[in-house]
């Protein structure tokens, strides 16, 4: 199916990845949008602005491994998550282990100057158990698209990189503004799902950054009232809520139409997707 909307919508999407390829030449930085990052991470404790915790890196957050990757500053990385798998250099960066209750033992095996985690209930006993050891850590996260950017500016600030932060994000608050622009007088805009995982059903929520780009590429959730990032929820009511478009990676739409259970839904059984990069999620 070619819906008027594919490549605009799959534009928008890839904007978060995008930032992995903002342009070496630095932009001009609109400083009334350049709001100063929080001194503290998401546990509270102070963020580390002395250079020498940024000899050695592990991060266990894949996001935040990313944005180090899109400021430049990935020479410091020694260890990260097996989760990682954007941008394709990540690869050789040692695997650590788990990005969700790591193994404290392996991550020290490293020596790492700094830590960042994921911010997330189940790894504050490793940021109390790392920060035992004597190691610099820090939690965090970005559910939005402000916490993405809030996160860029954390992370230069740390790594020694504001300058290329800011460039980041100000090339992708350009981007957003240019799609937003775009899609403003779209008279009907298509409903879509998002499959995260097929079974049991998870799909994009209110709660997501995801929620807000379809939201900005013209497109309306039918799962944007769930104030959660990915809820899990029934194929009967997908069914019910009837999208128009099936929102996935590659990989996934074979998956997606070879499960009987996904047939109830007709967007799926009709093959309408809209394919994206594996690497916005």
């Amino acid at each position: 199916m070619r819906h008027p909307l594919v490549a605009l919508l799959a534009g928008a999407l890839a904007i978060m990845a995008a930032c992995t390829t903002a342009a070496d030449k630095p932009a001009a930085i609109d400083s009334s949008h350049a709001a100063a990052p929080a001194d503290t991470d998401d546990f509270g404790a102070p963020l580390p602005t002395d250079a020498r915790f940024a000899a050695r890196v592990v991060s266990l957050n894949p996001a935040a491994t990313e944005i180090i990757f899109a400021i430049g500053a990935d020479s410091a990385l020694v260890g990260r998550s097996r989760w990682d798998e954007f941008p394709k250099e990540v690869e050789r960066i040692m695997p650590v282990g788990d990005g969700i209750r790591p193994s404290i033992e392996t991550v020290l095996s490293v020596q790492p100057t700094l830590v960042i985690l994921y911010a997330t209930a189940d790894n504050r006993s490793a940021a109390e158990a790392l920060t035992r050891a004597g190691v610099k850590t820090v939690a965090l996260r970005a559910d939005r698209i402000a916490g993405f950017y809030a996160l860029t500016q954390r992370l230069g600030v740390m790594l020694g990189a504001t300058t290329r932060a800011d460039v980041v994000v100000d090339s992708v608050r350009r981007t957003i503004e240019r799609v937003r622009a775009l899609t403003a007088t779209i008279p009907e805009r298509p409903t879509v799902v998002w499959p995260v995982w097929e079974s049991p059903p998870m799909v994009i929520g209110g709660g997501s950054y995801l929620d807000e780009l379809l939201t900005i590429a013209g497109a309306r959730n039918v799962f944007h009232d769930d104030s959660t990032a990915s809820p899990s929820v029934s194929i009967e009511e997908i069914a019910r809520r009837a999208p128009a478009l099936v929102i996935t990676g590659s990989t996934r739409v074979a998956a997606l139409k070879e499960a009987t259970s996904w047939r109830a839904v007709p967007a799926v059984r009709e093959g309408h997707f809209v394919v994206v990069d594996q690497d916005v999620t």
